[in-house]
């Protein structure tokens, strides 16, 4: 049985979704659990990576069950809750087409980035949320997504994860990615006093590494009157020159939301 969850976490104890050396991951401990239950460590494909310190309400990952598994989805899924930290739960499990594959099988991901505008930041915002007080121009923010959103090379605005696998350089395709919305929403935040919240919500085929963050950074900057569009317009129109983006907001306030399947 190929098994779909559906995962959220707390990414502020975690060094991100990946499995790393020496490190606590998502991935990880997913794997340690998985052993714990039937003695065997699983390997669990998320659909995608998520850095140190983003979380994720809706993250997606499949695994292929031991052929002498006798649990249904409902028993994995309090199993695997049974043996993971707090900050780690399977919101759902379920069955899955033997082809499914939890990041090519994708179409479509929501990324929400959360800003706190206030003075002070509430307690409860503390690793939720970037802090980021002062005037931000309401009409550059939305300028600034209008002129990100649509299909673009996103080249510069990515970090670099090195070569490709056979060693030769990544092909410029790989760095095309279609931004379907950039949703910009003010509002108070319920359970905290007098604390402006602006979330940015990001709706694409798939982004970039460190691709929202650069995004939600140079919107940032534009709304302060730091970046001017043209510039953003500059690094679309010609992404193979010119230095990477420097603007990249802190992984605090970046949530994976939802990844969406033809299904």
């Amino acid at each position: 049985m190929r098994l779909l969850l559906v995962i959220a976490y707390d990414g502020q104890p975690f060094s991100g979704w990946q499995s790393q050396p020496g490190v606590p991951t998502i991935q990880d401990l997913l794997s340690v659990a998985s052993k714990q239950i039937c003695g065997e460590s699983l390997l669990f494909h998320g659909s995608g990576r998520t850095d140190a310190g983003v979380h994720a309400l809706g993250q997606v990952a499949h695994l292929d069950l031991p052929t002498d598994n006798s649990m249904s989805p409902a028993d994995w899924r309090s199993a695997l809750n049974a043996h993971l930290p707090a900050e780690i739960r399977i919101i759902d499990a379920c069955e899955a087409p033997a082809d499914f594959h939890a990041q090519y099988s994708a179409k479509q991901k929501l990324y929400r980035y959360r800003i706190a505008n206030c003075p002070v930041l509430p307690p409860q915002l503390a690793g939720r949320a970037w802090h980021l007080y002062g005037a931000l121009d309401k009409d550059l923010m939305e300028q600034a997504a209008a002129v990100l959103t649509g299909t673009h090379d996103f080249r510069r605005f990515s970090a670099t994860r090195g070569k490709a696998r056979d060693g030769k350089p990544q092909d410029p395709d790989d760095t095309r990615r279609q931004v379907f919305s950039i949703t910009i929403r003010r509002h108070l935040l319920a359970d905290a006093i007098d604390c402006p919240v602006i979330d940015l919500e990001f709706c694409g085929s798939g982004f970039l590494y460190k691709m929202v963050r650069m995004l939600t950074g140079s919107i940032a900057k534009c709304a302060q009157g730091r970046l001017e569009i043209s510039e953003i317009e500059g690094m679309l129109r010609e992404p193979a020159t010119g230095e990477r983006c420097r603007h990249n907001a802190p992984a605090d306030g970046l949530s994976l939301v939802r990844v969406e399947y033809p299904f």
